[in-house]
């Protein structure tokens, strides 16, 4: 990956290593988080809310079972809250108010569910 914010961007000179050409990617995975070429965080925004989405239908599914708010919340921040906080420290500052808006249109969905106030993705990051 090359990261470039010139005016006139010219092709990088391919880099070999051992007489093996290294590929040009658009975006990797780190340590759990998306690292696109214009160092923007929507592709590791959107992975987190993909797998925040997936692990809200088993909060819904424990409210169907009537279990007490206090193991739905335990259930909340050990595994929604951990995806959403993963790396926070990285990409909060850089995210945009939209991004930022999506996760926390997750953490208001899991406060219906749930039926109590839950920290908001600033709280978290604080």
């Amino acid at each position: 990956m090359v990261v470039d914010f010139r005016k006139n961007v010219a092709p990088p000179a391919p880099i070999t290593l051992c007489d093996s050409p290294v590929d040009t990617v658009e975006s990797f995975c780190f340590l759990v988080s998306i690292i696109s070429q214009d160092l923007k965080w929507e592709l590791n925004i959107s992975s987190i809310t993909k797998k925040a989405q997936q692990r809200m239908y088993f909060l819904r599914q424990l409210k169907k079972f009537n279990l007490p708010k206090t193991m739905l919340v335990h259930f909340y921040r050990a595994i929604i809250e951990s995806i959403l906080c993963s790396s926070i420290t990285g990409w909060y500052a850089a995210a945009t108010a939209k991004d930022k808006g999506r996760l926390q249109r997750i953490i208001r969905s899991a406060e219906k569910v749930i039926g109590c106030n839950l920290p908001s993705l600033q709280d978290l990051f604080a």
